[in-house]
């Protein structure tokens, strides 16, 4: 559903086209400074025009948004792209790959905690990295 006035509130605004999973998430990270339109920190209260480039800092990636329409409730995802363009510049989603690439340390189940040695040992490869 579109709205029929040339705005909405921004809190409301994140959540119909899916870019926080729920409302209060989205209210959260604009009180949080995450949220900002045309640069500008804004309070989850503030209206959202078509046109306003809208960005979110979700760690460690900067979102950046074109708003095409404004969509009032939650739709399908298919519809909710119609209302949004992604405008994130590359070196941005990249740092989303070096997130992704870094590596994860994983102990077998049932192995326990590690022993004093094996925390060193660990301790030792993350600040070396090798």
């Amino acid at each position: 559903m579109e709205t029929k006035e040339g705005d909405l509130r921004i809190d409301k605004w994140l959540w119909a086209v899916r870019i926080f999973k729920t409302r209060s998430m989205a209210s959260n990270a604009c009180k949080k400074g995450r949220v900002l339109i045309d640069d500008q920190q804004v309070k989850p209260s503030h209206t959202v025009r078509v046109g306003s480039i809208v960005t979110v800092k979700k760690r460690p990636v900067f979102y950046k948004y074109r708003v095409l329409g404004l969509l009032a409730k939650r739709q399908s995802a298919k519809i909710a792209r119609e209302y949004l363009e992604d405008i994130t510049p590359e070196n941005e989603m990249k740092k989303m790959e070096v997130q992704k690439q870094v590596i994860q340390e994983h102990r077998p189940k049932g192995q326990g905690r590690p022993t004093k040695k094996e925390r060193r040992e660990l301790d030792k490869f993350k600040r070396k990295g090798l």
